[in-house]
Order: structure tokens, then sequence, then C-alpha cells
């Protein structure tokens, strides 16, 4: 089939789709939306695996208004994160089949709901697809408000719908910034193809252009202070919308400043040293903030700012690769964040869907109401543990390969790029291993409390494992963990190929990969598939010998305690508590409770409550919208209600313009 009938079914099957779904019986609405996010997602995974393979793929429209020549290509970057998006569509939209049949009454909102996830994946595809600015700008805000529609499903709670609205406010703000770097380099160079920024690269310093661009991804991608919208839509929307948007959309905030990066021709170091100090802060914070939370939609919203951080870390280190010449730390650095971009796709989209069965079968994100799941969901709980595992870079799963490069990374920047960065180096393998240690404290906390136990409040249904369509995309995410845990060698050196085909020399010298480095990677598989198989041989022996003894269930040894009770249990909040306090400059909590007196000898019974906040949200951003509606205030008077001042408005702004006509002024 040739490469330019894909391109155009690429774009006609998703409008196909979201004509005909609203015409469709409700009962197939959402498989109707399934085969047609399967079918774009082999249409355009046909092209990305043509460009991964090293050919080329490019379809050039004739010039159109303003846009110039609008043309379409894949490269091999491109081709990376369109295999990401279509693998986690499908996994969504999968799951949503399963997850949204809660929501069956509400006919027309799911109708809508199948029309947007469709525009959401053709938007994201060509997003990862566009070579011109102009053209660029508008399917990315297409991508914006199509996820902002998807975010506030339940419109009706006011949450839900003040987390969309702060969703798309910083979306836009994010734009601003984007159209103003695209807008700099046509007044520069006469052009909004992509080509024009390196043209301006080239000629101009590349700092404040690059600046520009990073922060109008950044909001996106989730870096701080630019992440506040993470912790709120995340939540508030459906859960298999959540685990494509925490696994997808602040990807494209990725390939963003990948794309850009892979057009800088000088300030490599400067912008470093600034990626992978802002990086190794976003890390920190997001796992801290994580760790207190107690809402687990929440909690996994500030684990996607904790990766994004990891992920900035392997930028910043291919960055320093490039401004010192040296070409190994570029493929460590750049390899492990793509590699990783993949890597938190498939274990964030996992554990994503897996809190989403734990509400739809409990109605609550509260840990705190939650307890001994594992009981009723045994296989909802081994998917959220092998999530857990993962996201806490343990072998043998995915996790483990991308920040095994990012640590071989950093302990050669400290020993090959010179005295003036040991210093960042050593800040990055602490911030590392201190996010490492801090995020399985996270989600031992959150796996024990959600899971382990005995239920600490009573439910109004009792949990049953979720359906069969539920499960099986998890399955599927957790077979390619494994494969990418068991066969790192490969994944590496696809990896690899796309940083090689955009940087092919660094100061003469071949992007080649030692053996030493090879051989590394290659152990790592080798000695995970031996952990696995002897960990199913321990299984089945001792299956075998305790097959003739009869099992006896008892319960555990109460400590003295003759009348346990769910209260005597470890909660999330008592679990992070000393954490909590140790930083409560940074993870600020807010709570209601009644001190008790010293005159008190018997306590009364009291009531105790509490919450954290965003640091940057409250100590930043709400006082600089408190002053700002404040300042407004004074301008109340305009807005008065009156029509005869409005249409007298209207009078002043016609003369206006006929004066400045006249007087040639506008």
């Amino acid at each position: 089939m040739p490469d330019s009938l894909l391109f155009y079914l690429a774009i006609l099957l998703p409008a196909a789709g979201i004509i005909s779904i609203p015409l469709l019986p409700h009962s197939i609405k959402a498989k109707a939306n399934f085969i047609f996010v399967c079918l774009v997602s082999t249409v355009t995974s046909i092209l990305a695996v043509k460009a991964l393979a090293g050919n080329y793929v490019e379809l050039i429209i004739g010039k159109i208004l303003v846009f110039g020549n609008i043309s379409f290509h894949i490269d091999s970057l491109s081709a990376w994160f369109i295999l990401i998006i279509n693998l986690t569509c499908i996994n969504g939209a999968f799951y949503g089949i399963g997850y949204m049949k809660q929501y069956h009454l509400q006919r027309t909102n799911l109708s809508l709901h199948w029309m947007l996830f469709l525009l959401f994946q053709a938007s994201m595809l060509w997003v990862c697809i566009v070579q011109n600015g102009l053209t660029f700008l508008i399917v990315w805000e297409l991508m914006s408000i199509s996820s902002f529609l998807l975010v506030i499903f339940d419109h009706q709670n006011k949450t839900t719908l003040k987390a969309g609205i702060n969703y798309l406010v910083q979306m836009h703000i994010g734009v601003l910034f984007l159209a103003a770097a695209f807008i700099w380099v046509y007044f520069s160079e006469g052009s909004y193809e992509f080509s024009a920024i390196e043209k301006f690269f080239s000629s101009n310093t590349n700092l404040w252009l690059f600046l520009l661009f990073f922060v109008g991804f950044g909001i996106k991608a989730g870096f701080i202070p630019l992440h506040s919208w993470l912790p709120q839509a995340h939540p508030a929307a459906p859960s298999h919308i959540s685990g494509v948007m925490s696994g997808v959309i602040v990807k494209l905030g990725i390939y963003g400043i990948f794309r850009i990066i892979f057009l800088l021709k000088q300030d490599y170091i400067v912008l470093g040293e600034i990626i992978i100090i802002l990086s190794v802060l976003t890390g920190l914070y997001g796992i801290l903030n994580a760790a207190v939370h107690r809402d687990l939609k929440k909690m996994l919203a500030y684990c996607t700012i904790e990766n994004i951080g990891i992920i900035g870390i392997g930028i910043g280190l291919g960055l320093l690769g490039m401004g010192n010449g040296n070409s190994l730390l570029v493929v460590l650095g750049f390899t492990g964040a793509l590699l990783h971009t993949l890597n938190h796709s498939l274990f964030k989209s996992l554990l994503f869907f897996s809190a989403g069965s734990v509400y739809q079968q409990t109605h609550t994100r509260d840990m705190e109401r939650l307890g001994g799941l594992i009981n009723w969901m045994p296989q909802t709980a081994m998917f959220f543990l092998i999530g857990a595992m993962a996201i806490g870079g343990l072998p043998p799963f995915n996790g483990f390969v991308s920040e095994f490069l990012l640590y071989s990374g950093i302990l050669l920047g400290i020993k090959s790029i010179g005295i003036t960065h040991i210093t960042l180096m050593i800040f990055s393998l602490a911030g590392l291993a201190i996010i490492g240690g801090i995020s399985m404290l996270t989600f031992t906390k959150s796996f024990g409390t959600v899971f382990l136990g005995t239920p600490r409040t009573h439910l109004h249904q009792e949990p049953k494992e979720v359906s069969i369509i539920m499960r099986l995309p998890q399955y599927f995410i957790l077979i390619i963990m494994l494969s990418i845990g068991l066969f790192p060698k490969f994944y590496f050196l696809v990896v690899n190929a796309i940083v090689s085909r955009f940087i092919p020399n660094i100061s003469g010298e071949s992007l080649s990969i030692p053996v030493s480095l090879i051989n590394s990677i290659s152990a790592i598989g080798k000695y995970a598939m031996l952990f696995l198989l002897l960990l199913i041989l321990i299984y089945f022996i001792r299956k075998s010998l305790t097959r003739e003894h009869p099992v006896a269930l008892g319960s555990t040894w109460g400590c003295g305690y003759a009348s346990p009770s769910s209260r005597f249990q470890y909660t999330g909040k008592s679990f992070s508590k000393s954490l909590g306090k140790l930083l409560n400059f940074i993870v600020l909590e807010k709570k209601k409770f009644k001190e008790i007196g010293t005159s008190e000898i018997f306590p009364a019974e009291r009531n105790y409550s509490s919450h954290y906040n965003d640091f940057f949200a409250v100590r930043i951003f709400d006082k600089i919208v408190d002053r700002l509606l404040y300042s407004l205030n004074y301008f109340q008077f305009i807005q008065n209600g009156n029509i005869q001042m409005y249409i007298l408005y209207g009078i002043f702004f016609i003369v206006f313009v006929f004066l400045g006509t006249v007087f040639k002024l506008v």
C-alpha cells in the first residue's frame, strides 16, 4: 500500500469513526470506538515501523493559505512516539469498554466520550507527524481541547469541572509560549516549517528560543513549577483516560523537547545543566508529594511528575554529552530517556487501570477507607504490585533497564566530563537514588493500605474481581513490560538507532556503543530470566510438596489483642507521617484538630482531618490569582449591566477605528 494512501487513511479513519459512532446502537459504541482505534493504530504503526527501519516517510500537500506547504513526515523519533501512543490508546479503549459500563444510562454523554477519544488519539498522532508550525499549533489545540472534554466526563461534579478548567487554562498558557516561539522563527526565517527552526539555531543564540519551546512543552510534560494541572486532572478523569493521559499526553511534551533538541546547534552545556537541575527537583518534588497523599489516583499523578523528572535527567545528560563531545554519554542519556518514556507509559497505565478497577468496585479513591482487597480482587492486586515494582526500578521488570542506563550515564559523567560538572553529577546521582527509595516507600504504603490487612470501613457492596475485558489489557501491558525486562538489548538497540540518526557524530566521533555496555545490558535480561525461572521452580516444588498435606487457615497472631480491630492497622497517613513532618516546608499539610489540653486527664472523643496542598499552587499561583482578582475588582464599573453604557462603548470603538483609519494609525 502506498505511503500517501496510509497518510490519507490516518486522517480519514478518525473522521469516519467520529461521524459513525453517534449513529450506531448504544450497545456497540464502545466496541466501535475500539475497532476504529485499532484501525488508526494499524495504519500509523505500519508507517512508524517503516520509519524505524530507516525509511523516511513523507507526504507534502501544496500551499494552503498562510500555512505554506503543509508537510507530514514520520522519522524515527516520530515513529517511536506514534507506537507508544497507539499501544496505550488500544489498551485504554479496550479497558474503557468495561470501565464505562457503569455509566450506561448517560447515553449522549457516552457517545460524545467515544467520539472525543478518537479525536484525542488522532490529534496526538498528528502532533508527531506535522512539520509546519501553524498546523502543529492547531493539532496541539485539538489534543488539548479533546482531552479537556474527556477529563470533565463527570461534569456535574464541581471538583471535576474545576480541575478540567484549570487544565485547559494551563494548556493555553503553554500554547502562548509555543506560538511566541514559532512566530519568532517566522519573523527571522520567513517560514513556519520546523526546518526554519534549525536555520534559526544555525545563525542565532539557541538559549532563549529553546527556553520558550521548553516552557511551552514543559507545561504539557509536567515539569515543576508548571505541573499543577496534573494532580487535579488525572484524579478527575475516568481511569482509562487517566491512564492514556499519564501514559501518553505528558510524553508529547517530551516529544516536543526532543524535537527541538535535535535541531540545536550550540548552548548544549548550559541547557543541559538547566534541564538536569530542574529535572532532579521535579523528580524529588513529585515523589515526596506522592508519598504523603492518600488519594490513590492523585498519588499516581504525582508519580507521573516524578518520572518526568527521571526522563528529564536523561535529556540533560545527553545535552551535556553533546556539549562535551562525549558520544557514550549522549547514548546513555538520550536512550535512557526515550526508553523510560516507553516504560513509564506501560507501568503507569497499568497502575491507573488497577486504580480504576479498585474505584469501580469500591467507589472511593481514599486509601484510608480501603484494606484487604487482595482477598476479593487478587488479580488486580497482582497488577498493582507488579506496576509498583516496575515503577520502583526493580528487576526483572522494565523500569530497571532504563534506570540502569541513566545511572550508568551519571557515573560516566562523574569520571569523564570534567571537574566542573562533578558536583552536578553527584547531585543527580543522589537525587535519583532518593527518588527510587521514596518510590518504594510510596508504593509499599499504597499497596499495603489498599490491598493488605482488613477493611477499614464498611463498603456498600462487597468488592469482586473486575471483568475479563478490564483485565485483558493489563495482562497485555504486563507481557510487554516483561519483554523489556527479559530482552533489553533489543529495545536498547532500537532506541539507540533513533538517537544515531539524529546525532550521527559528535566532534567527528561516531556514536559507537562499547561492547562492555552491550554485554551488561544483555546480562540484565539473562539474570532476569534466571530469576523468573527460579521463582517458577520454587512455586512448583512447593506446590508438589504440599499437595498431599492439609492446609489449615487461622487468624494471625494478635500481639496480645483479644479483639482485633481494623483501627489498629497502619493507615496511609501514619505510614508517611514521619516523612511529611520532616519535610513539612515542601509538603504542606492542612489539618483540623483540637489539641489535647494539659488538664484533660481523660481526653474526650474528638475528630481529626488533614490533607496535603501543593506547595506551588498554594504559595505562588493562588496568591497571584488572588492579587489579579483583587486588582480586576477595580474595573467592575465597566461591566455594570447598563445597556446604554454598552452601546456607548460600541460607538466609542467605531469612532476610534474610524479616526485611526483616517490618520493612518491603524
